[in-house]
């Protein structure tokens, strides 16, 4: 395996961080996908993470394999746990480099990533491995979200402080936090057939009070103890105080009762 040492995953994998991972389902993350899928299908899920949306997935392709892969052993621990929960025999996870993905060419029928080309430096060349594993026909599926898009309401300076210093420790790790738009032109870059390239858009949107409350309690807690806000210290970008400031402006804006916020994100089907 040729793990890329120099790239780094942005959010790590913190409880505040798989506490949004886990919230993940097909529906809500990959609904993109969900119509090219169907029964008997072998599927790999790159950068699987804690496996909700892997075990959604094999539920439409089922009887058919499903893989999940991901660098961190500690996280497939507990996707592996998730996938018994909810009784998916047809899937497995495995330690995986999305730059060397371990299987013969042509093999799985759909290959999925859900924001992974964001935190790569060079995603070209993940896609170019992804399509290699995919059959002929087959379909290589990506959803990137994009910082600079996302908007909110009512507005505060933190969180756009908040906006500008992600970008900041997204560059200096050498990634792009805006992959969401991105995606078209890295697929065409990777050797994809543009007749074959259906690309679109979804969004998230947290504006209940539940689901605002959830989004910047979520937010505050990473900014303070995330991989994020190590990084942002190690980049010597941020400090403590500077942190503690912006978990307190996602908390107050989270009390809002207008408080709107939402998320895009670019989706690429690609024909292999």
């Amino acid at each position: 395996m040729t793990t890329r040492t120099h790239d780094v995953y942005t959010h790590g994998h913190h409880e505040s961080v798989l506490r949004s991972h886990r919230w993940r389902t097909a529906e809500n993350s990959a609904g993109y996908l969900l119509p090219v899928l169907v029964p008997g299908q072998r599927l790999l899920d790159v950068g699987c993470g804690p496996g909700t949306v892997t075990v959604d997935l094999a539920s439409r392709v089922a009887p058919g394999e499903v893989v999940g892969v991901d660098r961190s052993a500690a996280v497939l621990a507990v996707a592996t746990e998730h996938a018994a929960e909810k009784g998916a025999a047809n899937v497995r996870f495995e330690v995986g480099d999305a730059y060397a993905l371990e299987f013969e060419d042509d093999t799985f029928d759909v290959v999925h990533a859900h924001q992974v080309l964001q935190h790569l430096t060079d995603p070209v060349a993940a896609l170019r491995e992804m399509r290699r594993v995919t059959r002929p026909g087959g379909v290589v599926a990506v959803r990137d979200a994009d910082y600079a898009g996302m908007t909110w309401y009512p507005a505060h300076p933190g969180l756009d402080e908040w906006q500008a210093l992600y970008h900041e420790v997204t560059q200096a790790n050498g990634a792009e936090a805006d992959a969401g738009r991105r995606l078209l032109s890295w697929v065409r870059q990777a050797g994809f057939d543009p007749a074959g390239v259906a690309p679109g858009a979804g969004v998230w949107c947290y504006a209940t009070p539940e689901d605002r409350t959830w989004w910047a309690s979520l937010w505050a807690d990473r900014c303070v103890a995330s991989n994020f806000a190590v990084q942002a210290m190690g980049h010597h970008l941020a400090d403590e105080v500077a942190l503690e400031l912006l978990a307190d402006a996602w908390r107050e804006w989270g009390t809002s009762p207008d408080g709107w916020f939402m998320v895009p994100h670019g989706e690429v089907l690609a024909r292999a």
